[in-house]
């Protein structure tokens, strides 16, 4: 694998090092060990997203949603099942997981709920009033009269 140097981006600019962390996990992430559970993101309208995860054998009381400082945990822990069982073919991985995802800025969790072995996480980008675009206005009345003939 190919190592990127991300140092230039902390020199140039200020409040992106959460960024250059995400990128660096990223690029260094081992994909191998980390497709399980399979997964979807995907775009359901504008600034609203759903995350769904192929949960196979598992209940919903089997299953831990977190979000802290921007990143959403799904765990998933199965109980030991003692039962002496006899497999042909094991294909259901019913280990337990834990699945991060990075959350952007003022990206919510709305709700989550499962359906036929999939867990869907729906999300939500709220931006505050006060960052969205506005116009300001030129001109407009004066709101004081200077008197030119007082000189």
């Amino acid at each position: 694998m190919t190592n990127f140097d991300l140092t230039p981006l902390y020199r140039t600019s200020v409040g992106f090092d959460r960024m250059a962390q995400m990128l660096n996990t990223a690029l260094n992430a081992d994909t191998a060990s980390n497709s399980y559970p399979p997964y979807n993101i995907e775009v359901t309208g504008e600034d609203r997203y759903a995350i769904s995860i192929a949960l196979a054998g598992f209940s919903k009381d089997d299953l831990e949603i977190s979000v802290e400082r921007n990143v959403l945990t799904v765990r998933g822990k199965k109980a030991d099942d003692n039962t002496e069982r006899k497999f042909l073919h094991k294909g259901i991985a019913n280990r337990s997981f834990e699945r991060k995802f990075n959350l952007a800025d003022h990206v919510e969790v709305v709700d989550a709920d499962m359906e036929n072995g999939v867990l869907v996480v729906n999300l939500v980008r709220e931006i505050p009033e006060a960052m969205k675009p506005r116009q300001i206005e030129i001109g407009g009345t004066a709101k004081a009269v200077i008197d030119h003939k007082a000189a």
